[in-house]
């Protein structure tokens, strides 16, 4: 399973935790570049994580918003990207 592939199975507050350690391992400037590297490739899978769950909590509220006053639950499948 590659970074990107253990991303995906964190959930929203996983996912962004652990980008932002990253963020400050990175900002402290104590790793060397072959690690920068790998942490910033980890990073971009995280960020990818994070945007997807919010994008799918986005549409499940778009779909709440357009039944009105009278909210029905609704089926609903995330994009596989």
């Amino acid at each position: 399973m590659d970074g990107q592939d253990e991303a995906k199975g964190l959930n929203f507050e996983q996912a962004f935790g652990e980008l932002e350690s990253l963020v400050e391992r990175l900002e402290r400037g104590d790793v060397g570049l072959e690690e920068s590297i790998t942490a910033f490739e980890r990073g971009l899978a995280l960020h990818r994580a994070c945007q997807q769950a919010l994008d799918d909590a986005e549409r499940k509220v778009e779909i709440l918003g357009q039944k009105g006053a009278v909210l029905q639950p609704q089926p609903f499948v995330a994009d596989e990207r």
